[in-house]
């Protein structure tokens, strides 16, 4: 029970400090993706980069062994990671609220919805948030949820539809220090 109180408490403080959101200008960007090969399917609107694939959008950046993007009738567009063979997908991308603030993370896939702004990490998932290079927080477990617009994270400890207790979080959350006055 303290542990559980304890990891609360830790993600609390990493919601709710330095809150700072992802960058708005990304929403309204184009996408732009590149791969070894593609496959398009016009009728379900379901795009397939597969081989070294290397998506932008904005300040958002990922990468992965293969990517299907599929667009909904509105043109929202959604992607699904997945890391090439002993690899892990990536993500970063730049969080209003200071000029470098960052968000990234890496799993064996990640989901992408662009419409909600939301990310979701499976297996080995881990996410920081830095200021430039320097990691402010740290989490790890099997499934990571992230919702840049309200910088809203959810960790659990197992995948979802894995049994229950077969995993553990891990928070790092580094002391908030105010610039000092010159």
């Amino acid at each position: 029970m303290k542990q559980i109180l304890l990891a609360s408490l830790c993600l609390l403080n990493l919601v709710t400090a330095n809150l700072a959101y992802a960058e708005k200008a990304d929403s309204e960007k184009a996408t732009d993706i590149a791969a070894d090969q593609m496959t398009y399917d016009d009728v379900k609107q379901i795009n397939t980069f597969i081989g070294n694939v290397i998506l932008t959008r904005g300040t958002l950046l990922m990468k992965a062994g293969r990517v299907v993007v599929t667009q909904d009738r509105a043109g929202y567009q959604s992607a699904t990671l997945y890391a090439a063979p002993g690899a892990l997908a990536t993500f970063r991308q730049k969080r209003d609220g200071g000029p470098d603030l960052w968000v990234d993370g890496e799993a064996e896939r990640i989901e992408y919805d662009g419409r909600a702004e939301l990310v979701k990490l499976f297996t080995r998932a881990k996410l920081r948030r830095l200021e430039g290079v320097r990691p402010t927080d740290e989490i790890q477990g099997e499934f990571i949820s992230y919702d840049s617009r309200v910088e809203f994270i959810s960790v659990n400890n197992n995948a979802p539809g894995a049994a229950p207790g077969t995993g553990r979080i891990k928070a790092v959350i580094q002391p908030r220090i105010e610039p000092k006055a010159k």
